[in-house]
């Protein structure tokens, strides 16, 4: 990982969040982008109004101010630091952004909460995951370790995870980690029984890189929601980190064909890692 772009808004969440992308950053000798993002629009910018450009001024200098004090952090000495401003916060912008500069991992802070009153960084999780083709990790508290060594992979075993299956097993092994890749067979229409799940996750290994020794790591639990199939087992292996595949797709992060992953994203109590499908 040589690049990792921190979005911040000065917050606690922020600072825990950065904390994370620091450590992260000095195992993998990697860059960090830290970007602000302002609600400054180019109209306002570009106006020849004289009061409304000095306060696009007064603002950008205030950012600049808040920055030079939020990045005066012991933990970052010795690491590449680009503190970014962005005028208006337009989410797609940071894809660009991650795009542009060949960025790794996105990690942002989140405080969390029920529903869609969820607090991310001045937006929703779904505003920045649904952009992003740069896996995403969430991060609610402080961390006391980046030593993920005990993951999580949720996924639905369906052909239209094999991107994110990919993109995962990549970051995990420049991560050195072996994740526990779990599937969560659900009552109902959703059941399926122990050959038709066996063929399912051959099924996908084939199609996804051939390697059919990683039905090794893969695990299957019964259970009423993917929510709790995911919780309860991460709890029982006492997992560092959940990660999930995710829809790109308008709505609420989709994903598990028909699922959502709103309780996830909102309600662990663990760092949340996401790879769009």
């Amino acid at each position: 990982m040589k690049k990792i772009i921190v979005p911040v808004d000065f917050s606690e969440y922020s600072e825990y969040a950065l904390e994370v992308a620091a450590a992260i950053a000095k195992e993998h000798n990697s860059e960090l982008m830290v970007m602000h993002m302002l609600e400054i629009s180019d109209a306002v910018l570009n106006t020849g109004d004289l009061e409304q450009g000095e306060k696009a001024v007064f603002l950008l200098k205030i950012a600049e101010q808040k920055f030079e004090t939020f990045l005066d952090k012991p933990y970052l000495e010795g690491l590449t630091v680009t503190p970014v401003v962005k005028h208006f916060k337009v989410f797609s912008e940071l894809a660009e952004v991650a795009a542009n500069h060949s960025v790794d991992l996105i990690v942002m802070g989140s405080q969390g909460a029920s529903g869609f009153s969820e607090i991310f960084v001045g937006s929703n999780t779904e505003k920045v995951v649904r952009h992003s083709e740069v896996p995403v990790l969430v991060v609610k508290e402080k961390l006391t370790s980046v030593e993920f060594n005990n993951v999580v992979f949720a996924n639905d075993f369906s052909g239209k995870s094999i991107k994110a299956y990919k993109k995962a097993m990549k970051l995990f092994k420049g991560m050195n980690v072996t994740p526990h890749v779990l599937y969560v067979n659900l009552p109902s229409d959703h059941f399926r029984n122990s050959d038709e799940i066996e063929e399912k996750i051959t099924t996908f290994l084939e199609k996804a890189d051939g390697n059919l020794d990683q039905k090794e790591n893969v695990s299957v639990v019964n259970d009423y929601t993917v929510e709790g199939g995911v919780f309860n087992y991460a709890n029982k292996i006492d997992a560092d980190l959940i990660a999930v595949a995710t829809h790109g797709r308008t709505g609420f992060l989709h994903f598990f064909e028909g699922s959502i992953s709103e309780d996830i994203a909102n309600h662990a109590s663990l760092p949340v890692l996401t790879f769009k499908m």
